[in-house]
């Protein structure tokens, strides 16, 4: 039974969790494929708000058993608080499988990640200060522990002690912080996570190809975005893994014949956090309105959300990237109360016209978009759950996306619950 990918398409917050949520439904495992703690995914189940971090959304269903891949770091002790967190509010955690082959997130990763981004001032990448880069940086070094390191003490403190001294003399002699003690941090990971950790730590990727081989149903979910993705996105505005469809295949251990659907997950409009080009970016009221209707704030970091018109010449780049099969579009609703929406169909600079992504960024940097601007609805979508109920004006412009974007739109998001969507005919 081939897999199926979901990845987002924009710069994150694109609400993927929410439509992994309800594909998940038809699934047997949900895995994980990139990325750390520094992804939030939000679901709302019958007015009950889940924000996730680490934990794949095919958490809250019980007949799914929810996987971090090998390509995931992971930070344990966070881990453990969200699956604690969880328990409290009755969700069955047990299911959870993770990756031996997975990289920790230590104490040093996250000292290094802060004091870089403070020393880098008007320069600095707006990272999550999470300890992601400098992980995922240790593991292409080879020098990273990973997830099965924990199950052998000795090992574990053998590798910690070699990479401590290199981290702790960067630490002190660079930087001028303390040093980070060994014995402290093997405590906390050995003693305390460890053991609860243990049972979950399993041979993923033949659980992977268990599952497939036996016709179930297996999701890969991608955390961030493609131009967040390391090689394809808005470098060096970017994260440190790769979220395009084809880290699926090395973030999960699952070859590319396996995998016959990709999902993208957009958003009506474009929004980014942290530094890097936008060209369609507002600064103006209707910004602001996107914000506020949008509730446009990290789900992890609580920052403020850059906003823009929905760019559609970035999008046919994510159509290739990601060889997208369809879309699903969220939040159109936050739209609701516009005269007129616009979609960005084109860049334009000194009279040299793109309908594709500049290859090089510092042409990305000064361009204008060249906007359509289509009528809006005036009317609340929040109730729709078939396309007779939408208004013209709304089916209009989501026409007129999957004709720019050259991609059928199949999922509309109308609001935040689980069930606040619409299914258009293939």
């Amino acid at each position: 039974m081939p897999a199926t990918v979901v990845v987002g398409t924009q710069w994150g917050d694109e609400g993927k969790g929410r439509f992994t949520d309800l594909l998940a439904k038809e699934m047997h495992l949900v895995v994980r494929y990139q990325g750390g703690h520094n992804a939030g995914h939000t679901i709302v189940v019958d007015g009950e708000r889940f924000a996730l971090q680490l934990v794949p959304s095919g958490i809250l269903y019980g007949h799914i058993t929810p996987v971090i891949g090998n390509g995931v770091v992971v930070d344990p002790r966070v881990l453990l608080a969200e699956l604690d967190m969880l328990a409290g509010r009755g969700v069955d955690t047990s299911r959870l499988k993770v990756s031996g082959n997975a990289h920790l997130i230590l104490p040093y990763h996250q000292e290094l990640d802060k004091v870089t981004e403070r020393r880098l001032g008007r320069n600095k990448l707006g990272t999550t200060k999470r300890g992601i880069g400098p992980a995922y940086a240790d593991k292409a070094s080879r020098v990273g522990l990973r997830v099965q390191d924990l199950l052998d003490p000795k090992i574990f403190r053998e590798k910690l002690d070699v990479v401590l001294k290199e981290k702790n003399a960067i630490l002190s002699r660079v930087f001028n912080q303390l040093p980070l003690s060994a014995d402290d941090i093997a405590s906390e990971y050995l003693d305390v996570c460890r053991p609860r950790l243990e049972p979950m730590i399993a041979d993923t990727v033949g659980l992977v190809h268990e599952a497939l081989e036996a016709g179930q149903h297996v999701l890969l979910e991608g955390a961030q975005a493609t131009f967040l993705d390391l090689d394809h996105g808005t470098y060096p505005f970017v994260t440190s893994s790769n979220p395009v469809a084809g880290g699926a295949c090395t973030g999960a251990g699952v070859g590319p014949r396996y995998i016959d659907r990709v999902v993208g997950i957009a958003k009506a409009y474009v929004t980014r956090v942290g530094a890097g080009p936008f060209p369609t970016e507002l600064f103006d009221e209707t910004g602001d309105l996107l914000i506020d209707r949008g509730g446009e704030f990290g789900t992890n970091t609580g920052r403020r959300r850059r906003p823009g018109w929905f760019d559609a010449v970035m999008m046919r780049h994510a159509v290739r990237l990601n060889s997208l099969s369809e879309i699903a579009l969220t939040k159109l609703d936050v739209l609701d109360t516009l005269d007129t929406v616009k979609v960005c169909v084109a860049y334009e600079l000194e009279g040299e016209r793109f309908e594709h992504l500049p290859y090089h960024q510092s042409v990305l940097h000064k361009v204008t978009p060249v906007y359509a601007e289509l009528s809006g609805w005036s009317r609340d979508l929040t109730s729709a759950t078939e396309r007779d109920q939408l208004p013209s004006a709304a089916i209009d412009y989501v026409t007129f996306l999957s004709e720019q974007i050259g991609v059928p739109i199949r999922l509309i998001g109308v609001g935040p619950g689980r069930d606040q969507f619409v299914h258009l005919a293939a």
